[in-house]
């Protein structure tokens, strides 16, 4: 397998590489900062979603949510709240979430300084994510309205747009 080729922090061929998170993309919006791993053409990550986000105190990483694939959070910095089913439990770092096949959950940033989390995810099955209602989310800004669908409700936080990357630690 030869190294891939990568144009900014992006892998633009497939094959092997090395990316530190200071160099990838990073994007924002009002709800939250985003470096997701991974790249372009042959270069897709096909199997699993890698990310690391950057998030301020209230901000959710995702709206309330399940999807085919399981999916796992570490938290490397920070504290943030769980919201998985209809439980809540409070996360700091080095804390390990893994969310089975249709999980319910999001996670919020809490405390006064900003969380940074590592989420993979298994591309089980494109288009899988539902957006059921849930009122502990709904209290945290993270949870689709009835009547609404996931894409209005993101649409209210703005287009991601590029960024720089986070005081990393």
């Amino acid at each position: 397998m030869p190294e891939a080729k990568l144009d900014d922090g992006v892998p633009q061929t497939a094959g092997w590489f090395v990316v530190n998170a200071r160099d990838a993309p990073w994007i924002a919006n009002t709800m939250r900062t985003v470096c997701r791993f991974g790249g372009e053409g042959d270069a897709h990550f096909d199997d699993m979603g890698i990310a690391l986000f950057w998030l301020q105190p209230g901000q959710p990483m995702a709206l309330y949510h399940h999807e085919a694939g399981q999916e796992d959070f570490l938290v490397l910095q920070g504290t943030a709240l769980l919201i998985a089913e209809d439980a809540e439990r409070p996360l700091g770092p080095w804390d390990l979430v893994h969310c089975p096949p249709r999980t319910g959950h999001t996670i919020v940033a809490t405390g006064e300084q900003p969380a940074l989390i590592l989420a993979a995810g298994a591309r089980k099955e494109r288009g899988s994510a539902q957006y059921p209602y849930n009122s502990l989310a709904d209290r945290h800004g993270a949870a689709v309205h009835d009547g609404d669908t996931a894409d209005v409700t993101y649409a209210r936080s703005g287009a991601l747009t590029p960024c720089p990357a986070p005081p990393l630690p």
